[in-house]
Formats: structure tokens, sequence, C-alpha cells
């Protein structure tokens, strides 16, 4: 079995979505995170990008205005959210660190009008953008409460039935 090997790398941030969506307490939305990067992404930026992203889906789901989201990841994880798309996207490149992932894919949140917008603004950035995406699609999700429905039908066409059972599963338990 492979042992973790200290990467800040964005793909502990990239499926950590869930972990906002079924946690009920900020320190448990903050300590499960850490807890599911571990045997991947150990190195502490690898950890604090998944835990800003678990809190800001926690935050999305729970009521929080885009403000408010955007000055606790901010205050709390020290990320620069005071830029917008437009700002980021002449400048940004294919980059795998949560350092370089994480605040883009929650910009790309804060600037968008729906769900779509979301997952729009942030594969217009370019650069590893189906994990910029999956990062703003799992916030938007928690924030528009719905996915548009030819978006949803796709993307279920595309799953395994035993993935599909477990997103059932998942929804039918949390509601997403």
């Amino acid at each position: 079995m492979s042992k973790p090997y200290g990467s800040w790398g964005n793909g502990a941030a990239m499926r950590v979505a869930s972990v906002g969506c079924a946690s009920d307490r900020i320190p448990d939305v903050l300590q499960e995170p850490e807890r599911t990067a571990q045997p991947t992404h150990n190195h502490p930026e690898g950890i604090k990008g998944a835990q800003a992203t678990a809190l800001a889906v926690y935050m999305a789901r729970t009521g929080a205005d885009k403000e408010s989201i955007r000055e606790e990841i901010a205050g709390r994880f020290g990320y620069d959210l005071d830029r917008t798309v437009d700002e980021v996207r002449p400048s940004y490149r294919f980059d795998v660190s949560c350092q370089g992932t994480v605040p883009e894919a929650i910009i790309s949140f804060l600037d968008a009008s729906d769900y779509e917008d979301a997952v729009r603004n942030a594969v217009s950035l370019g650069g590893d953008s189906d994990t910029l995406a999956c990062i703003a699609g799992g916030i938007a999700q928690a924030f528009y409460k719905e996915i548009p429905a030819a978006i949803r039908d796709k993307a279920r066409s595309r799953l395994p039935s035993d993935l599909l059972d477990v997103a059932d599963r998942f929804e039918a338990r949390y509601g997403f």
C-alpha cells in the first residue's frame, strides 16, 4: 500500500464537497477534510485547500451569503478572494496546487449567477479546468440548491450503475 507523499496538489480539494454537504458542525467540516486528504495529499497546503472547499460548501449549504463566504475563507485560510474571474483569466495558467486552484475556483463561484455560470466561469480560466469546475460546482450546488436537469441528466447518463447507486444513496441521505 502506498503511503502519503506530501502532495500539496488540488486532488483533495476537488473530491471533498461531500464533506460540506454531510457535516453538521464547523469543527467536523474542518477535521474531516484533513482525514480524507491524508492518504494522498497530506501536505499542509493540500489539507488547507480541502478544508477551505468543504467549509465553503458547508457555508453555502447552510445559507451564508457570498460575501460571508468570501470573508470567512479569505480570513481563515489566507486566500486572496478580492479578484474577479475577469481579473484572474488573463494571467491564469495550469496549476495543480491548492494555492493556485482553490481560490480561483471559489472566485468562479462567487462571480456566478447560477450553477451553470459557476462551472462556466471555472472552465473559462483554462488550466486544470476540470478540477476548477469540480470545486466551483460543488459550492454552487450547495448555494443554488440544484443542478439544472439537462446537466444532471447528462452526467448521470455517463455513470456506471454502481456509482449511480452511491450517488442516489448520498442524495437520499443528505439531500444533494
